[in-house]
């Protein structure tokens, strides 16, 4: 689990960094450096479980924000406009559906943190 929670981090940590230029980067420098910050802690056994709710919870409520924008791309008939630049631009579900996919991964990495937090009772 130490190799995956170095990964988790470094990934995060890299995300961060690639934050700088997005339209609104302080909020997403902070979600995913909450992100780095948790997984280098779960690294060294280092377990906070209502930090890790806490960071689900304000993912959730974000994220269920950002579902609309995320629907209209999925219904949109060009599911390649995601990965084009031009196309953030035109369309806000771009961005929107981009920043529901980041808050998804999150909530990935926060569930495998909390299930490697609760320990089986026996």
């Amino acid at each position: 689990m130490k190799v995956v929670n170095f990964l988790l981090a470094l990934l995060f940590l890299v995300f961060a960094f690639l934050q700088v230029n997005d339209p609104d980067p302080l909020l997403w420098i902070l979600i995913y450096g909450n992100m780095a910050v948790l997984s280098i802690l779960a690294m060294f056994k280092m377990h906070f479980k209502y930090w890790v709710l806490l960071s689900a919870l304000f993912f959730i409520v974000y994220g269920s924000i950002l579902a609309g924008g995320a629907w209209q791309w999925w219904q949109s008939p060009d599911k390649s406009l995601l990965f084009d630049d031009l196309a953030k631009m035109q369309n806000i579900y771009i961005e929107e559906t981009r920043e529901f996919l980041g808050l998804v991964i999150c909530l990935a990495a926060l569930i495998l943190q909390y299930i490697t937090q609760v320990k089986p009772t026996r």
